[in-house]
């Protein structure tokens, strides 16, 4: 009992320090502290850090394994906590059956034959499934992400399937670029997207070490890790 209220002192004051980080980012960019949403990525740690989080007023929580993610929105779940799974890492069509189960929202779709399973399996689901396209934005597919030209063509088949709700985009700065114009890049496409499907206006972008840059840029959604729950170890 103990360790659980130092633990969750700990993580009361990590989140008192990113939110207020992202309330400073959107004044500066002249937007309402409340258009931007916190995604809490929790992957590597325990079902109890994303209880304690939910009772701290977190309400989003991102994955990238569906293995540990399975399990532990089941466990949470179980505990009462209802919050919003976002399922964050490259998905392998052969785990897209596990995941729609426990995702509300996937951000890392990025190629039509994905689409095609997605769908399928949504097709049970009571709920259409969230579905953000990932971005590559310096074109390297290989890394995760659609390049530009495959955009539309992507993003025009999740609009296309029943089950799937096009949400917006995602992207991830690549390692070596200006994160400001990782993120200016990023806000072009998904200006076009908007035009092109005016309800998907999500923009998932920005980490701890970005988020202002993300921000700046029109980021929705912030996915944060490192800061609001400590260096990750893998043996954790």
């Amino acid at each position: 009992m103990e360790r659980d209220e130092g633990r969750r002192a700990e993580l009361a004051a990590n989140l008192q320090l990113v939110r207020e980080r992202i309330a400073r980012a959107c004044e500066a960019a002249g937007r309402p502290s409340g258009s931007v949403t916190l995604t809490a990525v929790t992957k590597t740690y325990p079902a109890s850090d994303v209880l304690l989080l939910a009772g701290l007023g977190v309400t989003d929580v991102g994955e990238n394994r569906d293995q540990e993610a399975a399990a532990k929105a089941a466990e949470v779940r179980a505990a009462g906590a209802n919050l919003r799974w976002h399922f964050v890492g490259r998905l392998q069509r052969n785990k897209v059956r596990s995941v729609i189960r426990y995702a509300d929202v996937v951000e890392s779709v990025d190629s039509e034959r994905l689409v095609a399973v997605l769908a399928r399996a949504a097709a049970e689901r009571p709920v259409p499934l969230d579905v953000l396209i990932q971005v590559s934005i310096d074109g390297d597919a290989e890394r995760g992400g659609v390049v530009e030209d495959d955009l539309w063509r992507v993003s025009d088949s999740v609009a296309g399937s029943d089950g799937l709700r096009l949400g917006g985009v995602m992207a991830v700065a690549p390692l070596g670029w200006d994160p400001d114009r990782a993120f200016a890049k990023l806000s072009v496409l998904a200006g076009r997207m908007a035009e092109r499907y005016p309800g998907a206006t999500t923009v998932s972008a920005g980490m701890s070490g970005d988020l202002e840059a993300a921000v700046r840029h029109g980021a929705t959604h912030v996915r944060i890790g490192t800061s609001l729950l400590g260096m990750r170890n893998s043996l954790r």
